[in-house]
């Protein structure tokens, strides 16, 4: 293992596992938020007791993802010195303004937390929902950051360095609303359907149903609505992408000559020696018309890159197929449920629909990790796209390796502790509604 593929490899792994620990902690806010209004206008004690269940979990994602977002923080600046020293300067503000973000989160999540019976009742709901949009900003002010190496802006790059900077127009980069719009949903669908399903686990367990059918109702509902957005959101972020990154674009079908009229590759395995993808299903004109459009429209190869400078295909357009079949596995069952709010409100009790949804608990955050392969990969061989190589930003000193094996560590005992933690949360929630409903009784 060289320094550079230890130094790549400890940031996938760093990232892999921040964004999950992120993406939760961003949207569980807005699910606990809403049962919290849903108590305040029902007075149902459940909803109470759902919306204290969820904030703990929030405060666990706080938690975790505050430790490994500082881990994130650092690796930049030990693995990538030469990225940072040059990046640092111009896309400083986003990650100014996120850390801002964080602190705003934390403070009212610690009010929302230590708020019950101290704050009047609808001041309190409204700190949980600050917590949630302060969440929300922050995580889109670090992918405004991504967006940036993805889409340069805020310079001159003259002579090798980086002159006349403007903070701000790195900030609104050309990449930041596409990729902030589509990371967003995916992680509103993600969390949503991941949650919805462990209560649809619970259901049919049969414990608590009821707590644990509103639990689903609200879950499913966010997933289910951004699941049905993201589609419309990748056909923006594809027509983006083929303008300001047609490699990336053609390493995401496997397109590997020019050509007007291209077809949409669906599955396939890539042979990058032989320049052909067999054992695919062909679209005709498709690629063409959602990448520009035009069923007649140009869209340019990998044959018009040298070859030095050709994105991993294999690694991009795998991930790319995973994404976009999750991501639909996802829409159809959003139009199930949806239908079943319509037509058939007989089949959310069937257990074959509610194991549907317990078996889909994952599939979101493999589709988001795909994504952000496509993302990240898809970028290469540059750091700063057409800018700065990765292999020029790597830190010379050796022995990445070793910092590799300390991190996975680290992240696989973050992820067990996590795990442990959620399992003894979902296991005390019968224990909690006992108590509460004796109190209730006892008043």
């Amino acid at each position: 293992m060289d320094d550079l593929f230890a130094a790549r490899s400890q940031m996938a792994l760093s990232l892999g596992f921040h964004i999950i620990f992120a993406c939760i902690g961003m949207v569980m806010p807005f699910f606990m938020a809403t049962s919290h209004y849903k108590y305040l206008k029902t007075n149902n004690p459940l909803y109470m007791d759902l919306t204290k269940a969820w904030s703990k979990g929030v405060a666990i994602f706080f938690v975790t993802g505050a430790v490994s977002g500082t881990m994130l923080s650092f690796e930049l600046g030990l693995l990538w010195p030469e990225f940072m020293l040059h990046a640092g300067p111009i896309f400083g503000m986003p990650f100014s303004l996120e850390g801002t973000a964080f602190f705003i989160e934390a403070i009212f999540l610690g009010f929302f937390l230590y708020g019950w019976g101290k704050f009047k009742p609808w001041f309190h709901w409204f700190t949980g929902v600050v917590v949630g949009i302060s969440g929300l900003a922050s995580g889109i002010l670090v992918v405004a950051a991504n967006g940036w190496m993805n889409s340069p802006s805020g310079f001159d790059f003259v002579d090798g360095k980086f002159l006349n900077i403007d903070p701000v127009a790195a900030l609104f980069n050309d990449a930041w609303f596409t990729q902030a719009l589509h990371m967003s949903l995916a992680a509103f669908t993600a969390t949503g359907f991941a949650v919805a399903g462990i209560h649809a686990y619970m259901i049919l367990k049969g414990k608590n149903r009821e707590f644990h059918r509103k639990a689903f109702t609200i879950a499913i509902v966010f997933g289910a609505i951004a699941a049905l957005l993201q589609p419309i959101s990748g056909d923006i972020s594809a027509k983006d992408i083929a303008v300001r990154q047609p490699a990336k674009l053609a390493a995401m079908e496997a397109h590997f000559e020019t050509s007007k009229s291209a077809p949409l590759i669906i599955g396939g395995i890539p042979d990058v020696e032989a320049k052909e993808v067999n054992y695919a299903i062909k679209i005709p004109g498709a690629l063409s018309f959602l990448a520009h459009g035009d069923f007649e429209a140009e869209v340019i190869g990998l044959d018009q890159f040298p070859e030095e400078y050709h994105p991993p295909v294999a690694v991009v357009h795998y991930a790319f197929q995973i994404m976009v079949g999750l991501g639909m596995v996802l829409v159809g069952l959003s139009l199930l449920y949806f239908l079943s709010l319509w037509k058939k409100k007989d089949w959310q009790l069937k257990p074959w629909f509610l194991w549907l949804f317990a078996l889909a608990t994952p599939l979101g955050f493999i589709a988001l990790e795909a994504g952000w392969t496509v993302t990240e990969v898809g970028r290469q061989p540059w750091i700063i796209y057409e800018i700065m190589l990765t292999k020029d930003a790597v830190t010379p000193i050796p022995g990445i390796k070793y910092s590799f094996f300390i991190f996975t560590a680290i992240y696989v005992s973050l992820a067990g502790i996590v795990s442990f933690l959620l399992y003894r949360q979902i296991k005390a929630v019968p224990d909690s509604l006992k108590k509460n409903s004796q109190a209730s009784s006892n008043t």
